[in-house]
């Protein structure tokens, strides 16, 4: 289940922090703020205990409900109820290197339940947007960032077809485990390391991870959710993003 990745949408509008707190309909669903209340509890990530957020309480509960009643609507899987391992790393390095983010401008790509991006706020960034492709993800990053008391904005659609947004710094996690979206995203990457992006990967080790590319950093050992893993752990590493050989400076 977890190598179905978000993707493929059209790029979308940007929400602002009051959009994001309306009960609009999303889906079929009248107040996604408040399905997201309904079927997740608040509690702190297992490997970033600074940061809580809205997680799924029965891992296969939830799936289940988004797979039966939700996937009829055309929604993608709840991966925003999940503290996946890239994220969960990515946010424990930031967290204790607040000098990667403090002050700079960040983009958390396929964000998610917003982890990333909530540690980079925490940590000292200047302004964080948080990118995700699925509305309910949207939803749920404006949840998470009120639940710690910082400010994210958002961007619904799949930037990938266009010029990487203005940023100092772009985050992201388990995004290279489908052979197309993994092809897709690092030509993408690419664009935003000519742009003189800076670009910080966290990976568990997934199957089409650009491992010639990648600097390492750090690594940890993550919890995560059983049911969704092959393991109650991951091994997960943060890497920076180097530009491919032989492809300039």
């Amino acid at each position: 289940m977890a190598d179905r990745l978000r993707h493929g949408r059209p790029a979308g509008r940007r929400l602002t922090g009051a959009q994001q707190k309306d009960t609009r309909r999303v889906a079929g669903i009248s107040d996604p703020v408040r399905f997201i209340r309904d079927n997740t509890v608040a509690r702190p990530v297992p490997h970033a205990a600074e940061i809580r957020l809205q997680l799924a309480d029965e891992a296969m509960e939830l799936w289940q409900k988004t797979e039966d009643e939700l996937g009829a609507l055309g929604l993608p899987p709840p991966f925003w109820a999940f503290a996946w391992a890239g994220g969960q790393a990515l946010a424990r390095y930031l967290l204790d290197h607040p000098e990667r983010v403090a002050g700079r401008s960040v983009l958390d790509f396929a964000a998610g339940s917003g982890i990333v991006g909530i540690a980079a706020k925490v940590a000292g960034a200047r302004r964080v947007v948080a990118a995700d492709i699925d509305a309910f993800a949207i939803a749920a990053i404006g949840v998470n960032a009120d639940l710690n008391g910082v400010e994210i904005e958002t961007v619904l659609g799949d930037l990938t077809g266009a010029a990487p947004p203005d940023a100092d710094l772009l985050v992201c996690g388990d995004v290279f485990y489908e052979l197309p979206m993994s092809r897709k995203v690092l030509a993408w990457l690419d664009r935003a390391l000519e742009q003189g992006i800076e670009v910080l990967v966290g990976d568990p080790g997934r199957s089409y991870l650009p491992k010639d590319r990648l600097a390492h950093l750090a690594t940890y050992t993550v919890p995560v959710v059983g049911a969704l893993e092959d393991s109650e752990t991951k091994k997960t590493s943060v890497y920076r993003l180097v530009v491919a050989h032989g492809a300039g400076a």
